[in-house]
């Protein structure tokens, strides 16, 4: 078998990232780490059926108000929701897709009392969002909207600040262990020689170390992974296992 070189895996490493960009609303719907615990009766297991190579980038999601809400921080809203409860409603791209699971976390470990309001795409949701039909969301992909001022961010979900909106505080700030991001990257069939997926984790995380890769993630407000093939296999089985028992607790069914 043929092992790409470090080269040619940044070149295709940034074709794909047009694709990604284009194609982030169905990523959210499909992680394999939800999938997991969402669908009990697939024919396709991924933990059984793949072999996790890298980690290639991590998407971070934003807490979006539409600019009416009176609250500018996290603090303040968790004390809005809570002095109006089930009158707060919280767009998502469907039941059980990410940004749905990154607000059902935020539900349970603040004990806020938000509507779930499922949209069929996260752009409708974030559409619903800035002319104040639904109140909050957790979405991706929103730095232009935040940044001309059609949605107020009250935090970052991931634990660090994201380069594009450095201003914008990690939720964890408020929420100690808050955590939720979209984890994208490369695995090989389950019966792939160990020292071909070694081969090809090295020349990832060699693309991966190129500046022009790093400032187009960063276009995205997304940052490099990188990593062994056991840190990937360990990050999805922690996924697997923190939306797991989210979806356990706020008894997520699969949109029909």
């Amino acid at each position: 078998m043929n092992v790409m070189t470090a080269s040619d895996n940044l070149t295709l490493i940034l074709r794909r990232l047009d694709e990604i960009e284009r194609k982030l609303d169905r990523i959210m719907e499909a992680s394999p780490a939800i999938n997991t615990a969402l669908y009990h009766n697939l024919s396709f297991s991924f933990f059984r059926d793949i072999a996790p190579v890298a980690c290639v980038m991590s998407v971070p999601l934003f807490m979006v108000v539409n600019p009416a809400v009176p609250a500018k921080t996290v603090p303040e809203f968790i004390a809005y929701a809570k002095a109006n409860p089930r009158k707060v409603n919280m767009a998502s791209n469907g039941n059980g897709g990410l940004l749905h699971l990154a607000g059902e976390l935020f539900k349970i470990m603040t004990g806020v009392d938000l509507v779930h309001v499922p949209y069929r795409g996260a752009q409708p949701a974030l559409t619903d969002v800035i002319s104040g039909q639904v109140q909050v969301m957790f979405a991706a992909s929103t730095v232009e909207y935040i940044k001309s001022g059609k949605v107020r961010a009250l935090a970052v979900t991931t634990p660090t600040r994201s380069e594009v909106l450095p201003d914008v505080p990690p939720l964890s700030e408020f929420v100690p262990g808050y955590d939720a991001a979209a984890w994208i990257g490369v695995g090989a069939p389950k019966n792939t020689p160990p020292e071909v997926i070694d081969k090809l984790n090295k020349e990832i995380n060699a693309a991966l170390a190129d500046p022009k890769l790093k400032a187009r993630l960063a276009d995205l407000g997304s940052t490099v992974a990188g990593g062994s093939a056991a840190d990937y296999g360990r990050r999805l089985e922690e996924e697997a296992e923190k939306w797991g028992k989210v979806i356990r607790a706020a008894d997520i069914k699969p949109q029909g």
